[in-house]
């Protein structure tokens, strides 16, 4: 059973997924069924806001890592609202830190420019 929960809202044709809890290999499955939704696959950018998020696994990293391969792919913006240190430390350790788009608030990206 997963103990992350999401909750998603749309915004300006961007999904915002604000997740709580464990991004681990139940959570990066919730995730992906989430990111897989007709509501969240049709917007035209996606924010993950991992300010809830207590701990995350290579699970979770794959998730997000296969969602900017797609985004990339379909010109998509794809950002992420960074989480506690811990979380942070698994994107520096993998460097995707840099490959990835941090803002401090998802209205960067909602509001756009």
């Amino acid at each position: 059973m997963s103990r992350l929960r999401l909750s998603t809202s749309v915004i300006d044709a961007t999904a915002v997924i604000e997740l709580e809890g464990e991004l681990d290999l139940a959570g990066a499955n919730a995730l992906e069924q989430e990111l897989a939704t007709p509501e969240v696959d049709g917007t035209g950018a996606i924010v993950l806001d991992l300010r809830g998020v207590n701990f995350m696994d290579s699970s979770g990293l794959r998730v997000i890592a296969v969602t900017l391969q797609d985004a990339q792919e379909r010109g998509r913006r794809f950002a992420l609202v960074p989480g506690a240190a811990q979380v942070m430390r698994v994107f520096d350790i993998t460097r995707m830190r840099e490959r990835l788009d941090f803002v401090d608030d998802p209205r960067e990206v909602t509001e756009g420019p």
